[in-house]
C-alpha cells in the first residue's frame, strides 16, 4: 500500500492484481436517495454521517461519481451530513437519451433539485463542486438567484471555470497567429475523446491523454488509475453528452455570471492544473461578489484526490466560518 498526505494508504490490490484506490474502496454505500430532475430525469444521491449534522453538499466534475469525493467524504462525515450525488449521465444516476438532456439549465435544475429534496425546510447548506460540478453551481446560482440566500451558507469552487475553456486547456500549445485553429482542434478534440467507447487497459494513449489532463504529473499512480476507472465507468453517451454541452456552453468566449452568487464562496485553483488552469480560478476569484478565501494548490486537475489534506482544511474552515456567522446573526 501507497501512503498519501493524510497518512492511509492510496492504492491496494485487488484479487485480480490490480491496483485499487483504497480510500474510495474503504468509503462503503451511504443512505440512497432517489431524487426526480425537473425534466423528470432520475438522480442517484448518498448521505453520510450523522442525521443531524450540519448539511454539506457535493458535486462532482464530468466523468466522475459521487465515490470521488472518498476522502472529503470520510472526513468530512464525521460530524456533518454530507450529501454527495451523481450527475444526470454519470454514476448511478440516469443517462439522458436525448441532446436536450444536456445542458447548463439541466445543471441547475439538477442542483436545485438535490437541493429540494435532500435539505429541511428552512434548512441551509454548504455546497462544493469540483470541476463541472462547480459550473453547475455557478449556473444554479445564476439561473435561481432567489434560491442562494434561501439554501445555502458558503460554496466552495475548485478547480473549475465560468467560460472560454478551451482556449485555457493546456495540452495543445501553437504560435499566437494560429490561436483560432488551436480552439477549433480543442473543441473537437475534447468532444471526440468525451465520447468515444470504453477504453482498454492496453490503450496506453488514450490513458496518458486522460491522466494528462486530469491529474498532475506527481500524483500518485494510483490516482490515474482511478479517474481511468471513473472515466470508463460513466457511459459513453453520458461522457458524450456533457463534453458537447460544456464546449458549446462555456468553451470560448462566453461566461456564467457570478453577479447572484452573494454568499461567502471559497475559490481553490491548481498550479499544474492543464484542463482548467489557474487563470480560471483567478477570473473566479476576481469576480465573485463575496470572496472568503482564495486557494492556490500544487498537483494538477484533481485537487481534492491530489490534495486532500489542503482541500479538507479549507472546507472544514468554510464550514466553520459559515456555521459561526449563523450562530452570530441569530
Amino acid at each position: 500500500m501507497l501512503p498519501n498526505a493524510m497518512g492511509v494508504s492510496v492504492a491496494q490490490r485487488g484479487r485480480s492484481g490490480t491496483r485499487r484506490f483504497a480510500a474510495a474502496e474503504a468509503l462503503g454505500r451511504g443512505r440512497s436517495i432517489g431524487i426526480r430532475a425537473k425534466d423528470g430525469i432520475r438522480l442517484h444521491a448518498e448521505v453520510f454521517g450523522p442525521e443531524d449534522g450540519y448539511p454539506v453538499v457535493l458535486a462532482h466534475g464530468i466523468t466522475c461519481a459521487l465515490r470521488v469525493w472518498a476522502y472529503q467524504i470520510a472526513d468530512l462525515a464525521k460530524d456533518h451530513r454530507v450529501i454527495a450525488f451523481d450527475h444526470r449521465g454519470h454514476g448511478r444516476s440516469a443517462v439522458p437519451a436525448r441532446r436536450s438532456g444536456y445542458s447548463l439549465d439541466c445543471l441547475a435544475g439538477d442542483v436545485d433539485a438535490v437541493l429540494e429534496a435532500t435539505l429541511k425546510p428552512g434548512e441551509r447548506a454548504v455546497i462544493a463542486g469540483h470541476s463541472m460540478g462547480g459550473i453547475a453551481i455557478s449556473s444554479w446560482a445564476e439561473r435561481y438567484p432567489e434560491r442562494v440566500s434561501e439554501r445555502v451558507d458558503a460554496v466552495a469552487l475548485i478547480n473549475t471555470t465560468t467560460g472560454d475553456l478551451l482556449r485555457h486547456v493546456q495540452f495543445l500549445p501553437v504560435p499566437p497567429q494560429l490561436a483560432a485553429a488551436r480552439v477549433r482542434a480543442a473543441g473537437t478534440l475534447l468532444k471526440t475523446f468525451g465520447a468515444t467507447p470504453l477504453l482498454r487497459a492496453a490503450d496506453i494513449p488514450g490513458r496518458r491523454f486522460l491522466s494528462a489532463l486530469a491529474v498532475g504529473r506527481d500524483a500518485d499512480p494510483a490516482i490515474a488509475e482511478f479517474v481511468f476507472e471513473l472515466f470508463n465507468g460513466t457511459s459513453p453517451a453520458g461522457r458524450g453528452g456533457w463534453a458537447r454541452a460544456l464546449v458549446d456552453s462555456v468553451g470560448t468566449h462566453q461566461h456564467i455570471g457570478l453577479t447572484n452568487l452573494s454568499v461567502p464562496t471559497l475559490v481553490i485553483g491548481s498550479e499544474k492544473d492543464r484542463l482548467l488552469p489557474m487563470v480560471s480560478a483567478r477570473r473566479i476569484a476576481k469576480e465573485v461578489p463575496n470572496l472568503a478565501q482564495f486557494v492556490e494548490l500544487s498537483g494538477g486537475h484533481c485537487a481534492i484526490l491530489e490534495r486532500p489534506e489542503a482541500v479538507n482544511k479549507h472546507l472544514r474552515w468554510l464550514i466553520d466560518s459559515a456555521t459561526e456567522e449563523r450562530r452570530v446573526s441569530s
